[in-house]
């Protein structure tokens, strides 16, 4: 028999997003909630909240440094937690306070997430090796517990490399790049640079974050990992060179690159190992080049510091 007069009802999926405000969870914020997510975000009460600002009455703020994470999960059915919330240690940061934000909140949004029936937990994860850096360090092992809980909640570990683009931190290194080639010194000082690196453009990782979590049965495993990455390794000297030239076709400059000055990081790492064939079997592919992605990013960086 035919349902006249009635609308099938389609419940709204909500999402919780860690570091709503940062570089990667402010793409995320705008791309699920064009998509008809309940987008619920959680920040600092002193948080920038810039990148945001066109959306923030149209999502549900918390500030974590105030508001009770109990809470939050009672007043919002959440189905998917992207966690991309990190310390990376760049601010003189004590130990403490990168091991709290890395590893002690994510534990407790984990906790809450097995109590609350969240379906999937999705962790923002690194393809550094775990000694390089206390934030290295303290994203494994919070790794570790995902692997210990998964039995309880589904977890979807993503791995990412270097992430650039418009928005993006001036501590962060291609954005700072970008700034001193940019500037009024005539030298910049490097490491060597046989680094071998992948550099993906943000609407490509935001691609990918999209057809993960719209395709979460596919996950059949309680612990599941996905590499995100361009495919396109690079040394760090070719990288910086190519970003050199990109800039030249904006300003005239002549810098000398001194590679070696500086040394490398302890337990610094040349190769990195990533599986690109989980992610590809979705149907994912980035489709930025480095040159595109790169001629975005300088653009907004001009036109963020008014530079003609």
């Amino acid at each position: 028999m035919e349902n006249l007069g009635r609308k099938e009802f389609v419940k709204v999926k909500t999402i919780l997003i860690t570091g709503i405000t940062g570089f990667l969870g402010s793409y995320l914020a705008y791309r699920f909630l064009d998509r008809g997510y309940k987008v619920v975000g959680l920040k600092r009460s002193f948080s920038n909240i810039w990148r945001i600002s066109d959306i923030s009455g149209e999502i549900v703020l918390y500030d974590i440094d105030k508001a009770d994470l109990t809470l939050i999960f009672k007043e919002n059915k959440v189905d998917f937690v992207l966690h991309t919330a990190t310390s990376y240690g760049r601010k003189k940061e004590s130990i403490s306070s990168i091991v709290e934000a890395n590893l002690l909140f994510p534990l407790k949004l984990l906790e809450l997430s097995i109590f609350f029936d969240v379906k999937v937990f999705f962790n923002t994860d690194t393809m550094l090796n775990k000694f390089v850096s206390p934030y290295s360090i303290s994203k494994k092992q919070f790794l570790e517990w995902l692997s210990y809980f998964s039995k309880s909640v589904k977890v979807v570990n993503l791995r990412l490399e270097h992430i650039y683009g418009p928005k993006d931190d001036d501590n962060k290194f291609v954005i700072w790049l970008i700034s001193q080639l940019f500037g009024e010194a005539n030298e910049i000082n490097l490491t060597e640079g046989k680094q071998m690196r992948d550099f993906i453009y943000i609407e490509d990782v935001i691609d990918a974050y999209e057809i993960v979590v719209s395709n979460e049965s596919f996950f059949k495993e309680s612990f599941n990992e996905i590499d995100i990455g361009s495919g396109n390794l690079l040394t760090i000297k070719d990288f910086v060179l190519t970003v050199y030239e990109t800039v030249k076709k904006y300003k005239y400059i002549e810098k000398k690159m001194n590679f070696g000055a500086v040394p490398y990081r302890e337990n610094e790492f040349i190769d990195i190992e990533k599986n690109l064939t989980p992610i590809y079997s979705l149907g994912w592919k980035p489709k930025t080049t480095i040159k595109e992605g790169l001629q975005k990013t300088i653009e907004w960086w001009m036109e963020h510091n008014h530079v003609t």
